[in-house]
């Protein structure tokens, strides 16, 4: 199909371009074409026997193409006047025809052994089979169209050789100029508002948002994550704390309650061991400088529980640090212990 030469419509020159897609080839321009109406102007006005400028812009046109066409020494016949009629010729065995209303001319033309519309406001050619160039000739009267026949040797052109050899097929019909651009435009009219659509979408304000909410998400997940740790800080000193008391009851140390104390024996036991921190403290104060202060080396045991007291007189830091120092003195009295053994 690219090899067939095909001019498309530009302003009102459909004479120029039926020609030039008769003859497969730029024969023709607007001037030349121009100079031969202007020749046959005069001549065409005084053989006028009706008046209309409808009837003489047609019979102008005809006259130029007429003309146009005899330098390739070729002629046109009226398809259905009675003098053609009367040759029964089939349209498939003709060349080429040239089909006019009112003031547009194409070309309908056989290169190689298959028909094409050649219309100047069709986007390209249009495959015509040979079972359809009939009834396309007959639509196109019905129309109210004039035909007319081509006869003559046409000038040889590539297309006419190329498809003597191969034959095309046309998957896609092609459209008239006018439903091309409608259909380019609406097609920018609706990427413009996809465009505007997605742009509004993914406006700054929306992105804002986003981010606020993903710092909010982040502050309330590290504050989860601390809080986290804290607690599992105080577990593991107060884990560490009831596993250096069930090993002194293990390995025999002596207790006051026995093997096992209770939650209530092991909550006086560690008041009764800050008491004895604040009676040092306190001792330690009124004594003169000099004087040093021996601290009770007894060991004392705590509970993963802590009591209620306590936590209403100490804060989470300080039952954290007593837990830990708690700990510490009691792994250190297992160690005297098993170096008396």
């Amino acid at each position: 199909m690219e090899s067939i030469f095909h001019e498309k419509q530009e302003g009102s020159l459909c004479a120029q371009h039926c020609l030039n897609n008769l003859l497969q080839g730029e024969y023709f321009s607007p001037v030349e074409l121009s100079s031969i109406a202007h020749q046959l102007d005069e001549e065409e006005r005084m053989r006028m026997a009706e008046g209309g400028v409808t009837s003489e812009d047609y019979r102008t046109f005809l006259q130029v193409i007429s003309n146009a066409l005899k330098v390739w020494g070729l002629e046109l016949i009226l398809f259905n006047s009675p003098e053609y009629q009367r040759l029964r010729i089939d349209p498939i065995n003709e060349k080429s025809f040239i089909c006019n209303y009112k003031e547009h001319w194409f070309t309908v033309r056989k290169l190689g052994k298959q028909w094409f519309n050649l219309n100047s406001l069709l986007t390209g050619p249009e495959l015509i089979s040979d079972t359809y160039l009939a009834l396309f000739l007959a639509q196109l009267q019905q129309e109210g169209y004039s035909i007319f026949v081509v006869k003559g040797d046409l000038p040889d052109c590539e297309a006419d050789q190329l498809l003597q050899m191969i034959r095309v097929q046309q998957m896609h019909r092609p459209k008239l100029i006018g439903e091309e651009l409608a259909q380019l435009k609406d097609q920018r009219v609706l990427n413009t508002d996809l465009e505007h659509a997605l742009e509004a979408s993914d406006g700054p304000g929306m992105l804002d948002e986003d981010e606020e909410d993903l710092q909010r998400a982040l502050a309330l997940s590290r504050q989860e994550i601390d809080m986290e740790d804290e607690e599992a800080d105080l577990r593991r000193a107060i884990q560490l704390s009831i596993q250096g008391s069930s090993r002194n009851i293990s390995q025999g140390v002596p207790q006051s309650s026995g093997t096992s104390l209770t939650s209530e024996e092991l909550r006086k036991r560690r008041e009764a061991y800050f008491e004895k921190q604040q009676q040092q403290q306190q001792q330690q104060g009124a004594e003169p400088p000099g004087q040093s202060l021996r601290l009770c080396e007894r060991p004392n045991t705590c509970s993963g529980a802590l009591g209620n007291d306590l936590g209403d007189a100490m804060s989470e830091d300080g039952m954290l640090q007593a837990a830990v120092t708690m700990s510490l003195e009691t792994v250190t009295s297992n160690l005297k212990t098993e170096g008396k053994k």
